[in-house]
């Protein structure tokens, strides 16, 4: 990844142009323990984003999410946080994992994608997660 900051905390795409992705945008100008980011969904049907407010604690929450999804659970990603929550389902209702984007706090929009992430996927977003918390977290204070 070289000097470059990392901008992909989470993102699963598959070959039928569906994916979900949450992009690092910097610092936060509001608040100097948080990072601006955001939730950016496409499909061949629809697409939107969503800013989100990350912190050093949903970073550890995702770092959680990540050891249950290992351990073969679904998970929940921010459900009990204000703003938009992410559950991944590893077996969703078209019997393939689906990463379903709610925004209940916001504009009441909930958002299911069908998707088939690569096998090493758990391991790549762990790699992810690292590097952002080693980047990211020193700027922050608080």
């Amino acid at each position: 990844m070289g000097d470059s900051a990392p901008r992909e905390l989470l993102s699963l795409a598959d070959d039928e142009g569906n994916s979900v992705t949450v992009n690092i945008l910097g610092p936060s100008a509001s608040w100097s323990a948080g990072l601006d980011a955001e939730i950016v969904v496409k499909t061949p049907f629809v697409a939107g984003r969503i800013d989100l407010a990350l912190y050093v604690s949903k970073l550890e929450s995702w770092a959680n999410a990540l050891d249950r999804l290992d351990a073969g659970e679904d998970v929940a990603w921010m459900e009990m946080s204000r703003g938009p929550s992410i559950f991944i389902q590893l077996t969703g209702e078209r019997d393939c994992p689906e990463v379903v984007v709610e925004d209940e706090s916001g504009s009441m929009v909930t958002v299911r994608v069908p998707l088939v992430p690569p096998d090493d996927w758990i391991a790549d977003h762990r790699q992810r997660l690292q590097q952002v918390m080693d980047h990211w977290v020193p700027m922050l204070s608080g």
